[in-house]
Order: C-alpha cells, then sequence, then structure tokens
C-alpha cells in the first residue's frame, strides 16, 4: 500500500480519537507505517471532533490528510470540515440517520444505520466500533483480525465484548450491502 489517508469524524464524545488509535494499532499490525493527528472543538461533549491517519508502506513523509480515500462521518456537524478533503470516487461511509445530508461530489457514499446498531447491540457508545468494521470491510484498509487484537489491547475492560460486538456488526452491515 503506497499511502491511504483516512479521517473518522463527528462529534465529541463519540469516540473518534479512541476509534483512530486502533485503527492505528491494526494498521501497525499488519505493517504500515501511520501517523495519526487529532483536532476536536474544546467542550467535552458536542463540538466537531476527527482524527486523522496516514498510512503506507514507507515512512509517510508529509503526516496530516491532503487527499482522504476514506471518510468516517457520524455527525452532521462534521460534513463542512471535510468535504472538499476526499478525492474522487473516495469512500465516504456515513451514520444514515445522524448525517441526512452528505457531501457533494464524485465520492462512493456508503450510508448505514451505524449508531442504531452499536443501540442493538448494546451501548451507543460503540458506534465508533460499528463504524470500524464496516470501514474495515469497505475500504480493505485492514483485516478485522487485526481489529479485534487492537481492541484487546486498546479498550476498557468494560466496553472490550460490546466493542467486539460492534466491530462484528459493523462488518455485517457492510457485507449485506454486497450480497
Amino acid at each position: 500500500m503506497e499511502r491511504v489517508e483516512i479521517r473518522l469524524s463527528g462529534t465529541g464524545g463519540q469516540g473518534l480519537i479512541l476509534g483512530a488509535m486502533i485503527l492505528a494499532e491494526s494498521l501497525i499490525a499488519e505493517g504500515l507505517h501511520v501517523a495519526q493527528s487529532q483536532a476536536y472543538e474544546p467542550v467535552s461533549r458536542g463540538g466537531v471532533s476527527r482524527s486523522d491517519l496516514v498510512a503506507g508502506s514507507a515512512l509517510p513523509e508529509y503526516p496530516l490528510v491532503t487527499e482522504l480515500d476514506a471518510l468516517l462521518l457520524l455527525d452532521q456537524c462534521a460534513v463542512d470540515v471535510s468535504a472538499g478533503l476526499v478525492r474522487a470516487g473516495g469512500l465516504v461511509l456515513l451514520d444514515v440517520e445522524r448525517v441526512p445530508q452528505p457531501p457533494p461530489g464524485e465520492l462512493r457514499r456508503v450510508a448505514l444505520p451505524l449508531v442504531a446498531t452499536a443501540r442493538r447491540v448494546g451501548s451507543v457508545r460503540v458506534a465508533n466500533m460499528v463504524a470500524l468494521g464496516a470501514l474495515a470491510e469497505l475500504g480493505g484498509f485492514c483485516t478485522l483480525d487485526s481489529l479485534r487484537a487492537a481492541v484487546r489491547g486498546g479498550v476498557p475492560a468494560a466496553f472490550l465484548e460490546p466493542s467486539l460486538a460492534g466491530l462484528d456488526a459493523g462488518a455485517e452491515l457492510a457485507r449485506t450491502l454486497s450480497a
């Protein structure tokens, strides 16, 4: 893999920074070099939050995103700050309930019930994991097995089982699209 750029974006409290850390660990376990950065508004919940990953077979020469291959949107407030960064044909994975107006352009938009699925598996707080499972399945950036291993090493014990269930549920959601 030459270089891939991924952004996880939504609001504070949705676990996007943790999600990016899990994804970064997964990519590293698969032999890639990863740079991760994040930005968030200075409120504990509700402000725009995003975390970016630049990964590749070589050390990233420039550690910040310039042309996203994949964008996760878990809230409408995050659309405008990322819309112009997605390359033509890039993957935009969005929550069908929380992002009613996806970004414009020649993009591969996939709207899934990410938050509703998290509720179904036991906690809205694992929507980030549902999204990671779907992202792995749709984008092919990493395997579900490497994500599971990263979750086991990086998620608090109280959220381990719901997080693993969220990963699997997200991957299954994405698989239903190609069935």
